[in-house]
């Protein structure tokens, strides 16, 4: 075999190599012990947008204007890889100029042949940003799951401690206490299912849902969308159960010709939603001579808020000031 025949052996060899290697979806650099650029996969250059002629030859560290020069690379190079044989997944983050931010998995294995005088070093190179996001999200998403979980049972131990069973049956307290715990529900799964802008709305459409047997009941008069936080969620969908429960126990919702409008305003100067509540073709009201549980619910289930409650003889009014502090979601 003469020269040009070797020549154009290894040729081929390494082209075939070079080819097997490009078929690889993840980047890979392979240095010598110098830490110079051997070689590199189409992908290395498709993901970092950068030229063969400006990698081939160059130091790992000069590659793109240093933008390579990572203080974990280094210390896996020189102080991890000397003293084993391969590392697998040195997690690195580094902000690219031109890229942004990357999080990024590295292996590197040491390549020792018999006839090699240096060793070599192949570095695959696993880009996991949008996993590193999806799991950043994930792992807020799924705090934001337990915290809410921990308040869901502070508010239902506490409405259980504050059902009385003073003159009540146990049915009527099961049934009392169910009722509450359904609506604190109904307003969980408002806050949960992604509908911005829109929650108030759907929230008073579920909790009133049981009581509108006549869908002329009731009457919803939206002032724009309003996206509320899971707590204030919760406390006005216990308040509107309280009041749809007596509305249909002694109020407008008790009679086949009772109506009750619902409907709200948001100032965005003050940061405050004001929500009414309107029954009228009820039976005529007469103000109670003692507080019930629930009424002192609705005066105290919305922290910093202020309800007015009027038992006007012609049906119950109430207005809500809930506060959404400075920026709410309304338009």
């Amino acid at each position: 075999m003469n020269m040009e025949e070797l020549y154009r052996l290894l040729r081929a060899g390494h082209v075939q190599a070079q080819g097997i290697v490009d078929t690889v979806a993840d980047p890979m650099l392979l240095l010598d012990e110098s830490l110079r650029v051997q070689s590199a996969s189409r992908a290395f250059f498709e993901v970092f947008k950068v030229e063969r002629d400006d990698t081939i030859g160059r130091h790992i560290y000069e590659l793109g204007n240093g933008q390579w020069d990572i203080l974990d690379l280094r210390h896996l190079l020189l102080e991890v890889i000397p003293k084993s044989k391969a590392v697998i997944d040195f997690r690195v983050e580094h902000d690219f100029p031109d890229l942004g931010r990357k999080t990024m998995l590295l292996t590197a294995r040491t390549l020792r042949q018999s006839d090699a005088a240096s060793p070599f070093m192949l570095l695959s190179i696993v880009d996991i940003t949008e996993r590193a996001q999806h799991d950043a999200e994930r792992d807020m998403l799924f705090s934001e799951l337990k915290h809410r979980m921990k308040n869901l049972l502070s508010v239902a131990q506490s409405l259980a401690r504050q059902t009385t069973t003073d003159g009540r049956s146990a049915a009527q307290y099961r049934d009392d206490f169910l009722g509450r715990f359904r609506a604190m529900i109904e307003a969980q799964e408002v806050g949960l299912s992604g509908d911005d802008g829109t929650n108030l709305k759907a929230l008073i459409e579920r909790v009133l849902s049981p009581y509108a047997m006549d869908p002329e009941a009731v009457e919803i008069v939206p002032d724009g969308p309003v996206s509320l936080a899971s707590t204030t969620l919760t406390s006005l969908g216990l308040v509107l159960h309280e009041l749809a429960t007596n509305a249909a126990k002694y109020g407008a919702l008790s009679v086949p010709e009772g109506r009750v409008s619902i409907g709200w305003t948001v100032d965005a100067p003050g940061g405050n939603l004001r929500l009414t509540w309107v029954e009228s073709g009820g039976p005529r009201v007469t103000p109670p001579t003692t507080l019930g549980f629930g009424s002192k619910l609705i005066r105290t289930a919305i922290a910093g808020g202020e309800v007015d409650k009027i038992f006007a003889p012609d049906g119950v009014r109430v207005k809500i000031d809930v506060p959404l502090g400075p920026a709410p979601s309304a338009s």
